[in-house]
């Protein structure tokens, strides 16, 4: 479980946390739409009476736009996660930034979290100027890791879930077999727990 310190704070200045007097978690879903998973999800989520914020990829709503539009008409919130998954530590500046805005072109909105946490402190000065709203996460679950059982992936949020909670979690092919098996329990569990459920807002 990866919880970011107080140095990536520093260096990397974006929505970890949302803290407030409701008590509240935020699921977020990252890398989708994907044919394998985000269905499964989104009729999880319908069933649990639960909205989340999705991460998308450019590429991922070319593909299957059909997706990103159930995901907005079930009153979800989207967010940009560059056209093509993109490191944001190994790539061109340049290009880094033209992947953010082509895929802007496919998911209207300011939210922008970037692939695998990587972004430059150059990267976020630029797209801030931009008007986007960067997003990292307050507890992540690894729910793309092959080696870990869906009950691995709920038990991690069950630990370090607390109020503002940023969850991330996976509508992609390599998360599959597990999320779409465990995000019941987890959503159960966070409400059992007091918590209700938000949008990332813009």
């Amino acid at each position: 479980m990866y919880r970011p310190n107080l140095f990536v704070k520093l260096i990397c200045p974006a929505i970890y946390r949302i803290s407030g007097k409701t008590p509240m978690v935020y699921l977020t879903f990252d890398d989708g739409p994907c044919l394998e998973s985000t269905l499964k999800i989104l009729e999880i989520l319908h069933r649990k009476d639960v909205k989340a914020t999705f991460f998308c990829v450019g590429n991922n709503v070319v593909k299957h736009p059909e997706l990103y539009s159930r995901i907005m008409e079930e009153g979800h919130a989207t967010g940009n996660h560059t056209m093509n998954h993109e490191d944001g530590w190994q790539s061109d500046f340049k290009a880094y930034i033209h992947s953010v805005d082509e895929a802007s072109e496919h998911i209207k909105s300011n939210l922008f979290r970037p692939p695998h946490g990587h972004i430059t402190y150059r990267e976020i000065l630029c797209l801030k100027r931009k008007g986007y709203k960067i997003v990292q996460w307050d507890v992540i679950a690894y729910d793309w890791d092959k080696a870990r059982t869906p009950e691995q992936v709920g038990n991690v949020v069950k630990k370090y879930v607390r109020n503002g909670s940023v969850i991330v979690l996976h509508d992609s092919a390599k998360a599959s077999p597990r999320t779409p098996e465990i995000l019941g329990e987890i959503i159960d569990y966070i409400r059992n727990k007091g918590f209700s459920f938000g949008l990332i807002t813009e």
